[in-house]
């Protein structure tokens, strides 16, 4: 496969999962915001500490009201990041290899991106978006959908199928992070209304409150952060995302598992088999933001050195793990300044 269609594939598919797992995030924040009395509701700045992109938020508002962080997350067109900005650069990377997707794969990402770009054209009233936003996750999950149910399982199977793994693991990680320390320093008692709806709006953000019930009859910040970053089985958990990228990218190079003959599986491996012998009783100890900084590092490196090894090209920024003061909860913002050029350099190579 040429190294282009490759590059064009993958990032296809993380610029979906990533206008899929915005509208989560902001989701969330707006059913608590309309459900909980007004000195309970929830500070909207978390949401763009989530994203990694706070510094860019600030140059463009002064102060985070949630019609400021929702339109900046969904519709900003300067942002890119935001979900119409994610979907544009989606399509116009599926644009260019039409000949190798499935016809249905094309049709269900155009009327996904139309869909949004119609919304964005209308007043924008934050109270009302809740049908929008949950239209926006079905249609993720649906363009998912048709991909495994129309596009053969070669190469371009397994590249559409690694970039969303490695998005979703990334953004999973992202909410977990900035979500428990909020909740973890909040007034309530563990236990209480107000902290049970706040742990289940975690949950519910992955889609991971009714997988979770199931596992577990009580609500405590270490099964919720074991369930989400450790658990082997469910689909939006970082250890089954890093897991099952690992089977793609070895069905992409043929290198058995267990083996490696790119940097890419070493650290992709390496991740994995942290992961595969963690406890969260270890995970807590050393302090579940330093834990996860670390692996939003790792993943930050894969990204760049699949970047480098397939698709021929060095990552727009340098991926680098910034120390933050534990009170901002800032993570690292490696993977949206990767793409922030990807579909420039996707041009000029094809």
């Amino acid at each position: 496969m040429l190294s282009r269609v490759a590059d064009a594939i993958y990032w296809a598919s993380r610029y979906v999962e990533r206008a899929e797992n915005v509208a989560r995030f902001v989701e969330v924040n707006l059913n608590l915001m309309l459900e909980t009395p007004i000195q309970r509701r929830p500070n909207w700045r978390p949401l763009v500490m989530t994203t990694g992109d706070h510094e860019h938020f600030e140059r463009r508002h002064r102060d985070a009201t949630p019609e400021a962080v929702a339109w900046f997350l969904t519709f900003d067109p300067a942002y890119p990041n935001s979900i119409l900005s994610s979907l544009s650069l989606a399509r116009d990377n599926a644009r260019t290899v039409r000949e190798i997707i499935s016809r249905e794969m094309w049709q269900e990402l155009n009327e996904f991106y139309l869909m949004v770009k119609h919304q964005s054209r209308e007043q924008f009233r934050l109270g009302e978006m809740g049908d929008f936003f949950r239209r926006v996750k079905l249609s993720g999950i649906h363009y998912e959908g048709v991909t495994n149910a129309t596009l053969s399982r070669g190469e371009a199977w397994s590249f559409a199928r690694l970039g969303r793994l490695l998005e979703r693991g990334d953004k999973t990680s992202r909410i977990l992070d900035v979500q428990y320390y909020l909740l973890s320093q909040g007034p309530s008692e563990l236990g209480t209304a107000v902290d049970q709806v706040g742990w289940g709006a975690l949950l519910n953000s992955a889609s991971a409150l009714q997988m979770y019930r199931q596992h577990h009859h009580e609500t405590s910040p270490a099964r919720v952060a074991k369930f989400l970053l450790l658990n082997r089985q469910f689909p939006r958990a970082i250890s089954y995302c890093v897991s099952e990228a690992q089977l793609s990218l070895h069905a992409i190079t043929g290198t058995p598992i267990k083996h490696c003959n790119h940097e890419s599986e070493r650290l992709l491996g390496r991740l994995q088999a942290n992961l595969a012998y963690a406890s969260i009783e270890d995970v807590m100890a050393e302090g579940l933001h330093e834990y996860i900084d670390k692996l939003q590092t790792s993943l930050n490196e894969i990204g760049g050195a699949i970047q480098t090894g397939f698709f021929g090209y060095e990552p727009a920024a340098s991926v680098v793990s910034a120390s933050v003061p534990n009170s901002a909860r800032a993570t690292p913002a490696a993977p949206e300044a990767q793409s922030q050029s990807q579909s420039s350099s996707a041009s000029t190579s094809a």
